[in-house]
């Protein structure tokens, strides 16, 4: 038995990565393979494999840590191998091995290096001597047996350029992009979006131009460049194969449910070559961004998730001033032409609020709930009381019952209380509960907050209401007054309608629309009875919200109205 050190391999960066799983623990066996620890770039995600079979003796690094290539991982009792247990000699032994390891590698990726240069050479040498056309296969994808084209990023007619990305495969270990293997023009695609490839499947025919003499000097010139290039990390191929082990691993669930793209593109066409990794395509296949559009920040042009995610931030903030997302510009009318017109320019405050409207219902997927509620017995709990608050100047209306309701009802279900990420990958769960109130104002529509309405009475509930409407026809909300809200409630109660689709407030993933009440005949088993109903109309984000939980939502509502005794449980 012998002790050794298991260092971070070459990930083909000398930037730190993070440590986002540690796979081991000690006192664990593991076998030659076993996957020990998985890194995280800005870029890709990669499982260490154990190099050796053996006993984990004392873990080097937890799960957060920043590592980069040659940082120790753990100490591993190898099996079948005799060691020095003198711990003098331990480091010095270590050293050696160093220092062997160095040359061995070196001498090797010199050979690898060699036998790619003379593969080449005899590839070079079976082409035409003039330009013409070739027929470009995927390249060797180690022991993956079979990956999903993705993406095809250039169409029947494209010129490409050497090394230029043609399309993106996946496998249920790694993305990988595949460049050509020179330039030219694309004379035909053998593979569309979808099909299964291996090692050597033909992708497309590539019409290339220039003489035989030319490319063969171009492949020696190559070749020679990458026996010049040996000691400074090998030639192009192994730095594809490093490039595809770091790309990120798919998911499942994103695959399914990916924004389904446009016929444009599912014939393979791209709107621009890029530069962008496996995982910022994939963030924008989901989110339907083209990456076109992206102004890339990385080096060498390149395009990171930020810029993807700045460009989604831009889009929320400044929508298209008409039309919606992916509509056409509609055409400019002279009304005049029908008869006299007046231009009345929007006040600021209706400005602002068509803006995030806008945003909102172009940017949320939504659905709406409709629910009753037996609101009899409550309404006459309702009048009783305003005849003994009458001296405190306290006045409850249905609005305020329904606020302390869904109060209780976003405890009950938390989810309604979130927000969605900005990249979609999380929830942020919040512990308090702030429900905004629509307010109707000569001025346009306002939303003021009740803060922690969980911990409130009907009457502060009530009081606070009465103060912020009466600020809201007074003009005189601050900021303050209107931010910070989980939930909205829209109340038309007082003016009338059966139901409607009110819009959810982004960020906000859920808004109660209550419409005027009315008496209706309900049965009870053995006869009509009259009773008071107060339509429901719950609108929510279909990403966070499924309709079985609206449901019991809008159900749990209405029982609390129908008895606020159940709140007290």
């Amino acid at each position: 038995m012998s002790k050794e050190t298991i260092r971070v391999p070459d990930i083909g960066s000398s930037d730190p990565v993070d440590v986002i799983e540690v796979s081991v623990k000690k006192g664990d066996s593991v076998e030659a393979e076993d996957t020990i620890v998985v890194l995280e770039s800005d870029k890709a995600s990669l499982e260490v494999p154990c190099p050796k079979a053996g006993k984990v003796l004392e873990l080097k690094v937890k799960t957060g840590d920043q590592v980069k290539e040659g940082d120790p991982l753990l100490d591993l009792d190898v099996a079948g191998e005799d060691g020095d247990d003198d711990s003098d000699d331990e480091a010095g032994d270590d050293e050696s091995k160093g220092e062997a390891s160095d040359e061995e590698v070196s001498d090797k990726e010199a050979s690898d290096q060699q036998d790619d240069a003379d593969q080449q050479d005899d590839e070079s040498a079976a082409k035409p001597a003039a330009g013409g056309t070739r027929t470009v296969a995927a390249p060797d994808l180690g022991d993956i047996d079979a990956a999903e084209i993705i993406e095809i990023n250039v169409a029947e007619g494209d010129s490409v350029e050497a090394e230029q990305t043609i399309l993106v495969i996946e496998s249920d270990k790694a993305s990988l992009e595949v460049p050509s293997p020179e330039a030219g023009t694309v004379k035909k695609l053998l593979v569309k979006v979808g099909d299964k490839i291996g090692t050597g499947t033909d992708l497309m025919e590539l019409e290339t131009a220039g003489g035989g003499d030319a490319s063969d000097k171009g492949a020696s010139d190559k070749a020679s460049s990458e026996k010049e290039s040996g000691e400074k990390g090998g030639s192009e191929k192994a730095a594809r194969s490093r490039k595809s082990d770091l790309d990120e691993k798919p998911s499942e669930a994103g695959r399914q449910s990916a924004a389904p793209e446009t016929p444009e593109r599912s014939q393979g066409k791209p709107s621009a070559s890029v530069h962008a990794g496996p995982a910022v395509r994939k963030l924008a296949r989901e989110t339907g961004i083209d990456l076109a559009d992206v102004p890339p920040s990385g080096p060498k042009d390149r395009i990171l998730k930020e810029d993807v995610h700045a460009l989604i931030k831009q889009r929320l903030e400044n929508p298209p001033a008409a039309g919606g997302a992916g509509a056409p510009d509609l055409p400019e009318i002279d009304f005049s032409e029908f008869g006299p017109v007046e231009r009345q320019e929007l006040n600021k405050l209706r400005k602002v609020a068509a803006k995030n409207l806008h945003r909102s219902w172009i940017t949320i997927p939504h659905v709406t709930q409709f629910d009753e509620a037996d609101i009899t017995e409550l309404e006459a709990f309702r009048k009783s009381q305003n005849k003994a608050l009458e001296k405190e100047g306290v006045k409850l209306t249905m609005l305020a019952f329904l606020v302390k309701a869904c109060a209780n009802a976003l405890r009950e279900f938390p989810r309604f209380n979130s927000s969605l990420e900005l990249g979609g990958e999380a929830l942020i769960m919040k512990d308090y509960v702030h429900i905004g109130i629509a307010v109707d104002t000569p001025n346009g529509l306002v939303v003021p907050v009740i803060r922690d309405a969980d911990k409130k009475g009907l009457k502060d509930i009530a009081l606070e209401m009465g103060e912020l409407a009466g600020k809201a026809r007074d003009r005189k909300l601050s900021p303050a007054d209107m931010k910070g809200a989980t939930f909205s409630i829209s109340s038309l109660g007082g003016i009338g309608g059966t139901a409607f689709t009110p819009i959810v407030n982004w960020p906000e993933v859920a808004i109660l629309g209550v419409s005027r009440s009315d008496t209706k005949p309900v049965w009870d088993g053995q006869t009509f009875q009259p009773r008071l109903t107060l339509p429901l109309s719950l609108s929510y984000d279909h990403r966070v919200i499924d309709g079985a939980d609206a449901a019991r939502f809008t159900s749990y509502l209405s029982q609390l109205l129908g008895d606020m005794r159940r709140a007290l449980l």
